[in-house]
């Protein structure tokens, strides 16, 4: 058994899944938004005028406290956009199932069943002051 050929297969099911298809049709239509990809650069300058500034020995804090009002205003923006919103959704679905699979096979990793296992049962919420240790 080569573990390394079924992670292979393993991302080729992935990619075959409804939530990687989702995601990557909105990734696609990210990436023709003009009026979102003009907004990402804005922002990306706005962050690059930020940085330099407060790089500087004298730097203005009125000046860093404007850089800030327009990365926020145009995040909301960005985010605000429907394609984006979409983006997110689907990013969220995939970051989901990831977790998921990952878990898994972390607990076969800990000599739990493949078959039984299940990552979301009893799912730790990294609070340990309340906890009798981690599995």
């Amino acid at each position: 058994m080569d573990l390394i050929q079924m992670a292979r297969e393993l991302g080729a099911a992935l990619q075959q899944d409804e939530r990687y298809l989702e995601f990557m049709q909105a990734h696609d239509e990210n990436e023709k938004d003009n009026e979102l990809q003009s907004l990402i650069g804005k922002i990306q300058l706005v962050h690059l005028s930020y940085n330099r500034e407060a790089a500087k020995d004298d730097k203005d804090e009125d000046v860093l406290k404007e850089y800030d009002r327009q990365f926020h205003a145009l995040y909301n923006e960005v985010m605000c956009n429907p394609n984006m919103r979409r983006y997110e959704k689907a990013r969220d679905a995939v970051d989901e199932l990831m977790k998921e699979i990952t878990g898994i096979l972390t607990l076969c990793v800990r000599g739990e069943d493949p078959m039984t296992c299940d990552p979301n049962a009893g799912s730790c919420g990294g609070d340990c002051g309340s906890c009798g240790g981690c599995g």
